[in-house]
């Protein structure tokens, strides 16, 4: 016997369930189901393993597994196969095949899955719980929904499918690639909840998935999702298929027993772009999001906008780029080049030590202080430009003693672990500095400080937007939703200033609803708002980044942004306006032709 708590499985019965009928094969009635009076024919169960129809070893790239056959039992469906696994805080569980039924439903068009129990220790060990699982075909597409209920919170379920044929990968349909043997893993929002995925995922501004195998032949995976939560898809190829991990995370300020999963969506589409325009259709649905053109939540002058220029004030180090005098020196010669009523001012490092004084958002006497910042904003406006400094969305310096304030609200990830803003060498001693805390806007604390901050800026100085630093940044934090938290942040501001509009660094769906301006390429999310360059990007000269710790990549006119739905930009650092005008006109030049 293989011992332990729950109901063991002996050595024979193991190898009948699992091992002996080996990958793919049909367990014998009695073992796996039996057929229920009044039913349709139950579905043979098919005897699969974590090891199965993949490569073992791998032989590309590949990310951490068990080092056994961990129990996978599936269901063959429209010619995919089915399995699913269940996560809580402390292991990992399959469904126990001995306790498994599956269902033929809706005249042949669906299925339904019912367990009655999970394993664990890879099968040596058995534990209390229940997976229903609903299949249903509609059309070019499969669905389905995930039940999973347990004496413990779950932290996430997983629907392993197999059967989607090897291709070129794309993400949230951007282009597509070829991964050839490599293991790979994409996560939502930004690393599945684990920001930017800690150097392990790609991350998804939206949870889609692509394989194209020909040019009219793609099969996607999405989720129907109506909310921000955590999804990862992680692809581990066979010789003529991948196994695919379709895996819902929880809400970690939630105790959940009974996990209720959003639908999945399998489908097939003759093209890239009907594969995208499915999953947005539903996005548009979930987020009520409309078209940039009649948008509702941004000014006039927004839509006007050509040209965004990036002055650049002190670096972290407290080198002065550009002080308050020289930014309105510059602007007034901006407006001998273009109507300053086509131009947007980013102030980044406006307020003192680019996030070393986060998160104080005060003027900086060095620069010119509060005198000086009045006087920029007012003339600035008073030429006709608009005018947008830069806050943190989610970094606050423990050594600023305003931090105690909103310590409650610094982040930790769904296990516990603290998650700081700690991957940047702010001071190029060639180790990253770990001072700031990466902060959670769920988290009242935090939220009101914040607030407060970008309200006295508004209303001190008069500015007409306020750029979010790392807005697309998500944590599943088990404090409090951080998507929540940022709408009702850029909600409550503008019920107070209707007409001053809110900007994000990068975007992932959800935040579209509320915010319509960006500085991170929006892909196919173009359709609903706009975006400019980064403001590491290289100004003229040399290409210095400025306050952005990149450093120098380098000026080229082929990064000025005449795609669709990108606004042109000139970063100013310290030697810009005094060494390099001619480039600096070209770039206005640029921005005059793409606004015809």
């Amino acid at each position: 016997m293989l011992h332990g708590t729950g109901d063991p499985l002996s050595r024979r019965d193991w190898l009948a369930v699992m091992g002996a009928a080996g990958a793919g094969a049909v367990l014998p009635p009695g073992v796996s189901h039996a057929a229920r009076p009044g039913r349709a024919e139950p579905v043979p169960i098919l005897p699969l393993t974590s090891t199965s129809e993949v490569f073992t070893p791998s032989r590309g790239r590949a990310f951490m597994r068990f080092s056994f056959e961990f129990p996978e039992p599936s269901v063959e469906f429209e010619g995919y196969r089915f399995g699913f696994l269940v996560f809580t805080r402390e292991n990992a569980y399959g469904l126990d095949a001995r306790r498994m039924t599956a269902e033929r439903t809706a005249g042949g068009h669906g299925m339904a899955i019912h367990c009655a129990g999970l394993v664990w220790a890879g099968g040596q060990q058995s534990a209390p719980g229940r997976v229903t699982a609903q299949l249903q075909k509609r059309g070019d597409f499969i669905e389905w929904d995930v039940t999973a209920e347990m004496d413990q919170p779950i932290k996430a379920v997983t629907s392993v499918i197999r059967g989607v044929p090897r291709g070129q990968i794309s993400a949230a349909g951007n282009e597509p690639f070829d991964p050839r043997n490599n293991e790979l893993l994409f996560g939502y929002p930004f690393g599945g909840g684990d920001l930017f995925g800690a150097n392990t995922a790609w991350g998804l501004s939206t949870p889609l998935v692509i394989v194209r195998r020909t040019e009219g032949d793609c099969i996607f995976l999405s989720s129907l999702d109506d909310s921000v939560r955590a999804k990862r898809f992680f692809f581990q190829p066979g010789e003529p298929a991948y196994r695919l991990e379709a895996v819902f995370e929880a809400e970690g300020w939630k105790d959940q027993t009974t996990l209720r999963v959003p639908t999945w969506r399998l489908g097939r589409a003759a093209s890239l772009d009907d594969a995208v325009q499915a999953h947005y259709g539903h996005l548009e649905r979930a987020y009520h999001l409309e078209p940039w053109e009649t948008r509702r939540d941004l000014p006039d002058w927004a839509r006007r906008t050509a040209l965004v220029v990036t002055l650049h004030g002190m670096h972290y180090t407290g080198y002065v780029f550009n002080d308050y005098a020289r930014m309105l020196e510059i602007a007034r010669w901006v407006a001998t080049r273009i109507s300053p009523d086509r131009v947007l001012l980013f102030l980044p490092a406006w307020d003192g030590r680019y996030y070393w004084d986060y998160p104080l958002y005060r003027a900086s006497d060095r620069l010119g202080g509060e005198a000086g910042l009045k006087r920029l904003v007012q003339e600035t406006q008073r030429l006709g430009f608009h005018v947008m400094p830069m806050f943190g969305a989610n970094a606050a310096n423990r050594r600023q003693p305003v931090f105690t304030r909103m310590a409650d609200a610094a982040t930790h990830k769904i296990d516990a672990d603290r998650f700081d803003l700690n991957w940047v060498d702010w001071d190029n001693d060639r180790h990253q500095d770990g001072w700031l805390s990466y902060m959670n806007l769920g988290v009242a604390s935090w939220r009101d400080w914040l607030s407060g901050r970008i309200a006295d800026a508004i209303e001190r100085y008069g500015v007409d937007a306020y750029f979010l630093d790392i807005a697309g940044g998500w944590v599943n934090n088990p404090q409090a939703d951080m998507h929540e938290g940022m709408r009702q942040l850029v909600l409550d501001l503008r019920a107070r200033y209707p007409r001053v509009m809110p900007c994000g660094e990068m975007h992932y769906d959800g935040l579209l609803e509320f915010i319509p301006f960006y500085q991170v390429d929006l892909g196919r999310a173009a359709r609903y708002a706009r975006v400019f360059s980064h403001l590491s990007h290289g100004a003229p000269g040399r290409g210095s980044s400025g306050v952005h710790e990149s450093g120098f990549g380098g000026f080229r006119h082929e990064t000025l942004g005449l795609a669709p739905g990108i606004i042109p930009t000139l970063s100013v650092v310290d030697d810009t306006f005094t060494g390099h005008q001619s480039m600096m006109e070209s770039v206005i030049e640029r921005a005059k032709t793409a606004a015809l």
